[in-house]
Order: structure tokens, then C-alpha cells, then sequence
């Protein structure tokens, strides 16, 4: 890397960085046509696991507090710290993934459906990098699992116009 470009690196923002890095191995069309139907599956899935776990008393006496808003609040704090448009993004569809996460609930077996979302998902994640001929980000650096949802996330603020 010539100096030049090493500069430019180190003054990019750290959120355009990893999201430059994740895009790496996320250059074929199909691996990328895979990702935008299974990030927000996974997504959904470990929110439905979370929300389905028993919860201490602590937590239970406080309503509408289980693992899975645990989690939420944990993951839009780490989007915090790489880009605000992206939390509030993320927050977004956290929200969908819990209202999501309640009617699935109200009519099917929670663990069931998540469980078989959430591995059928994956699986087709590694097909995906199969075909694209690059292993997942995450095995590199597993904060490469929350940097996907903003990957795709930057990519609908781009399209319409707003800054990430």
C-alpha cells in the first residue's frame, strides 16, 4: 500500500472501513442477492430466540425487558458508536423484528420457526460464499455479524440520499 493510500485509510471513519472490509468478500451478485434475503432472517431469528428464553426475576419485573431488548439496546449502542443514522436505522428494524417476533408467537411454536429460519439462513449464507469463493467476514472478526445488517443498511441510505 503506498503512502497515499495508506492516509487515506487511516482518515476514512471507522464504519466506512469495516464496511469496506465486509464488502470484500461480498462482491458476487448471488452472495449478495443471498445476503439481502438472509442477514434480515438471522437477524429476526436471534431476535425470536432471545425473546423466547425465560427470563430472571430481575429482568421480569420490569415489563416488556427479556434478552431479546437486551440485545437490541447492545447492538444500537454499537451502532452508536459507528454511525448514528445507522442506529436509529437498526432501531428500526429491531422494532419490526420484536412486533414480528410477538404475531409469530401468537400463532406457532416461537422456537420452532426461528430455529428453522435461523439455520436454513446460514446455510444459505455458506452457500453463498461458496459460490462468491471468499469465507464470511466474521471468520476473521466475529464483529463482522453486527457489521452485515449496516452493510446492507448503507446501502438503502445511499439509494436514497441520506448520509450514514
Amino acid at each position: 500500500m503506498d503512502r497515499s493510500s495508506q492516509t487515506l485509510s487511516t482518515n476514512q471513519r471507522r464504519v466506512d472501513r469495516l464496511l469496506a472490509e465486509y464488502g470484500e468478500s461480498h462482491k458476487n451478485e448471488t452472495n449478495k442477492l443471498v445476503h439481502w434475503i438472509c442477514v434480515p432472517m438471522i437477524v429476526w431469528a436471534i431476535f425470536a430466540m432471545l425473546w423466547a428464553l425465560p427470563t430472571p426475576g430481575m429482568m421480569s419485573a420490569i415489563p416488556g425487558l427479556n434478552w431479546a431488548m437486551v440485545a437490541l439496546v447492545l447492538a444500537v449502542g454499537y451502532y452508536l458508536a459507528l454511525s448514528v443514522p445507522l442506529a436509529a436505522g437498526f432501531a428500526l428494524f429491531g422494532a419490526f423484528c420484536i412486533l414480528l417476533t410477538i404475531a409469530v408467537q401468537s400463532i406457532a411454536s416461537l422456537w420452532l420457526v426461528a430455529g428453522i429460519v435461523f439455520f436454513a439462513a446460514w446455510a444459505a449464507q455458506f452457500w453463498g460464499h461458496k459460490v462468491e469463493g471468499k469465507k464470511p467476514s466474521f471468520l476473521k472478526d466475529i464483529q463482522f455479524l453486527l457489521v452485515g445488517p449496516a452493510w446492507l443498511l448503507h446501502f438503502l441510505y445511499r439509494r436514497a440520499g441520506w448520509a450514514y
